[in-house]
């Protein structure tokens, strides 16, 4: 489908304000600004969001805060004063979308909740993020992503059998908020254009996650099995392993379709397998993992990798490697699709970050540059609701802006 000229994209005019900090939340908005959403984060006078100082800085600020903060403008304000307060009730006095995880009943306590700015502006989106929800008797606790990935039954599962369990390198559970919240926003804004108006969106660290655990709850309802950790292998799912290859690297063989694993046992020389009836469905192959996979890493063993991938790719075999980040910048399928893009921080230099997702062929979402500067569009905003210079000397004396 081509791009239809000056075709706006699919949330602009859409006026969203962040409340949040560090990464679920903030994850969320910026997906929503990368679609057009105006997107105003307020930080802290003095120190900002936390996550401008988290991994690696360069020049004073992360580099992962130009991937999470592209698309905003920063406005800095003290939400514990009461003047602080009486701002974030003009902006949201205006907006579609409010966006928060602080801890349940934080915003209560500062005359923020939902009823109070509903009050004012009954079409009003409010999400808000926390570890556990906003009710039940876990409400009040302290919830960070992993411990949602720990509740959720994520974590139990990864890592080797026997062993201490090991996370997922990255933020996963904050990340799988961030896309329920991005659901529940647009789900929330689909109502609001039948009824005129806002509603609250509930998103939990730990119910995000569990929300992916496939069957591992109605299999110990029905069974009484609990799944356990299995390390590259995806239990009951055969052939899907990694295996090891002459070099001591690993490939990674996804073989458990019925014709895709005869195809696989074609390469690897074992026609015996692959004609045997007993092996023919995924059930049966499941009771023989073993035996598949040893024959399997015999055959991986005595080639190289990419020997390997050659020849199970000729068998329309699915087979990859774990890619790591040079793997990954210097791959031709993610450039030839765009999802290497550079970006220009403040201080001038290029910096390669990931392309905008999903995919739109009408009104694809915008880069936008680096994240902003500490309190870069305070100013502007202020400019916006009208605030005199009188006023913000005035906040700015008093460390509020």
């Amino acid at each position: 489908m081509p791009l239809v000229p000056n075709r706006p994209l699919p949330l602009a005019g859409l006026k969203v304000l962040e409340l949040g900090q560090l990464i679920a939340g903030p994850f969320a908005t910026k997906l929503l600004g990368e679609f057009g959403a105006d997107v105003i984060k307020v930080e802290p006078p003095g120190t900002g969001d936390p996550l401008r100082k988290w991994r690696i800085i360069e020049d004073g600020t992360s580099l992962w805060w130009d991937v999470q903060s592209r698309t905003k403008r920063s406005m800095t304000l003290d939400l514990r004063s009461e003047e602080g307060q009486a701002m974030v009730r003009r902006l949201a006095a205006e907006a579609d979308v409010l966006v928060e995880n602080f801890r349940p009943g934080t915003l209560e306590g500062w005359g923020l909740g939902y009823e109070a700015l509903a009050e004012h502006n009954p079409g009003l989106i409010m999400v808000r993020v926390s570890g556990f929800g906003q009710t039940g008797p876990y409400r009040d606790k302290p919830g960070f992503g992993v411990i949602g990935e720990a509740m959720g039954g994520l974590r139990y599962l990864t890592g080797q059998p026997g062993k201490p369990s090991v996370r997922v390198g990255v933020s996963i559970g904050d990340s799988l908020s961030a896309l329920y919240a991005v659901i529940g926003t647009l789900l929330a804004l689909q109502e609001r254009g039948r009824s005129g108006l806002g509603q609250q969106i509930d998103v939990a660290l730990y119910e995000s996650v569990f929300a992916m655990m496939e069957s591992l709850l109605p299999e110990y309802d029905a069974t009484g099995q609990v799944r356990e950790p299995s390390g590259s292998v995806l239990p009951g799912i055969t052939p899907s392993n990694a295996y090891r290859t002459r070099s001591g690297d690993y490939v990674l063989i996804a073989g458990n379709g019925d014709s895709i694993f005869k195809r696989l046992m074609g390469v690897i020389g074992r026609a015996d397998l692959a004609e045997d009836p007993d092996l023919a469905h995924n059930d049966g192959r499941s009771r023989q993992a073993k035996r598949i996979d040893t024959a399997i890493e015999a055959w991986t063993v005595e080639r190289e990798r990419d020997t390997i991938l050659a020849a199970l790719d000729d068998a329309r075999v699915p087979a990859g490697y774990p890619y790591t980040a040079a793997d990954i910048a210097s791959d031709p399928h993610y450039l030839a699709r765009e999802m290497i893009q550079t970006i220009t921080r403040p201080n001038g230099k290029p910096l390669k970050v990931p392309g905008v997702l999903p995919r739109l062929s009408a009104t694809p979402g915008r880069l936008g540059v680096g994240g902003p500067a500490l309190g870069q569009h305070t100013d502007e905003v202020l400019d916006e609701l009208g605030i005199d210079q009188a006023t913000r000397t005035k906040l700015r004396d008093a460390g509020i802006i």
